[in-house]
């Protein structure tokens, strides 16, 4: 197939420029009936939100177009077949986990999974089996699967229907991938990949491994976080073992059937990009980001972690990319020095927990920028650091499961003060988003550690979601 093609951009650009008269969705006709938001964002883009109709194809059931630049995305990403997801890569995770087990059947998988696969067991009504990460103890961050955890987990549940892999963590954390994926087939069960931080690997040279070249069944790709598409857009990835066409018909569950066509065309011409010019662009990065993670380690009391994590055995790869760095040893927790760098320095990096921020180096990134960076936390350690005495140390408490997620979520349950509730059993999530790793879920014990870690957070300016009550000085419990 040829890659310097964008067909569903070709179709929508053919459709603009034909001045067709539109007696259909969405109401503001190209912007006129809008003109404030007209002038927000461009006459040229309203007229491109578009509905479904037959020349730009439909995404739940595509014939022309779609179906066209989605076989060129699987192409470009070395997959059997591609499905465009405009729901984010949520929405993506969910399909997986729904498309590999029914209501009942296990699913392995890592407990530092993002909420999208927890709340996929919820939606399908699968059993996790929760094989525990580790902690790397200066970092206090969760890492990966260790091979000898997953033989275990399998052999003590050879009726598990698939495992399911971050690929990379979000602090660039991988597992030995290629090894999973040949253990778990050999005991037939599928390989789903939450590959939401890991567009790059498919087209950087020197990066970890790819769900799609390591043989996995499935890949969870967040086309908008590193490979340039619009917020929400996304790709599904599917291997040959995996029935397409049952997969699509999952999707359609969850996905809306009102699909934006600048999220469609937006995954369309980044494939583009990416197959055209992807290497030369994350090599582009790899070179910023290393050049910073040198930069910072020099300024001293910040730690920029990279390759020499790995271990062969819960951290097999690290994804060089990712700008991780500890603050712990300047006395700040990461989301202190989070909240600093944006309100101080307009300076915005993706997250920050309570011992790390993460900064996202990617194609529109240049060096005057990292230039910012450095210079601001060289600031922040000579105007804020002090003895790191009485800091939290982990990000990552392993739970203790008393209920499967789904008879939690739906089971009987009662409000009480979080202070109190020490013992109980959790009736709804708690995590800080980002990295939206949940601290709490549904049908895991209340512990003293996670009421403190909980207040910990909230003292340090973390912003916990989940609960109903936002303030979180109450949780709900199961009652009983």
């Amino acid at each position: 197939m040829d890659q310097n093609r964008a067909p569903l951009y070709e179709a929508l650009e053919k459709h603009r420029k034909d001045r067709i008269v539109h007696f259909d969705v969405p109401g503001h006709k190209g912007g006129r009936g809008n003109k404030e938001l007209s002038l927000f964002l461009g006459e040229k883009c309203l007229k491109a939100d578009v509905n479904s109709m037959k020349p730009l194809d439909n995404l739940n059931y595509p014939v022309s177009v779609i179906k066209e630049a989605q076989q060129l995305a699987a192409e470009a990403f070395g997959a059997h077949s591609c499905f465009f997801i405009v729901n984010g890569t949520t929405s993506a995770v969910q399909a997986m986990v729904m498309s590999a087990c029914k209501a009942g059947e296990k699913i392995l998988m890592p407990r530092n999974v993002h909420i999208s696969a927890l709340n996929a067991l919820i939606l399908s009504g699968a059993i996790p089996v929760y094989i525990d990460p580790g902690i790397n103890n200066r970092l206090g961050i969760a890492l990966g699967m260790s091979m000898a955890d997953i033989k275990k987990a399998i052999e003590e549940h050879s009726d598990a229907k698939a495992i399911l892999v971050n690929n990379p963590t979000y602090y660039g954390i991988c597992s030995n991938l290629k090894e999973i994926v040949e253990l778990a087939h050999s005991h037939n069960m599928l390989v789903l990949v939450d590959e939401a931080h890991g567009t790059h690997f498919y087209f950087g040279d020197n990066m970890p491994v790819s769900a799609m070249k390591a043989g996995a069944d499935m890949a969870a790709v967040s086309m908008h976080k590193t490979g340039g598409s619009l917020t929400q857009s996304s790709l599904l990835l599917c291997g040959k073992n995996v029935n397409h066409d049952y997969v699509r018909q999952i999707i359609g569950l969850t996905q809306t059937t009102s699909a934006s066509y600048l999220l469609l065309v937006s995954l369309d011409l980044a494939r583009k990009n990416l197959s055209l010019n992807g290497k030369e662009i994350f090599n582009k990065i790899s070179e910023l980001a290393e050049y910073a993670r040198k930069e910072i380690n020099n300024l001293g009391g910040y730690y920029a972690f990279s390759h020499e994590l790995v271990n062969n055995v819960n951290i097999y790869n690290f994804d060089t990319t990712k700008l991780s760095i500890n603050t712990r040893e300047i006395g700040l927790a990461g989301i202190e020095v989070y909240d600093i760098l944006r309100d101080d320095y307009d300076i915005q990096v993706e997250f920050g927990d309570l011992g790390n921020i993460l900064a996202v180096v990617s194609a529109g990134d240049r060096a005057m920028e990292i230039e910012r960076l450095i210079s601001a936390l060289y600031e922040i350690k000579r105007l804020y650091a002090k003895e790191p005495a009485n800091m939290f140390d982990h990000n990552y408490i392993q739970p203790e499961v008393v209920y499967t997620p789904r008879k939690a979520f739906y089971a009987n349950k009662k409000m009480m003060s979080l202070k109190d509730s020490k013992g109980k059993v959790s009736g709804e999530f708690v995590m800080a988003y980002p990295p939206g790793i949940p601290v709490l879920a549904p049908g895991e014990k209340i512990t003293a550690e996670i009421i403190d870690y909980i207040s910990y957070a909230k003292e340090k300016g973390s912003v916990m979601m989940g609960p109903q009550d936002m303030d979180l000085k109450n949780i709900l419990v199961l009652e009983g």
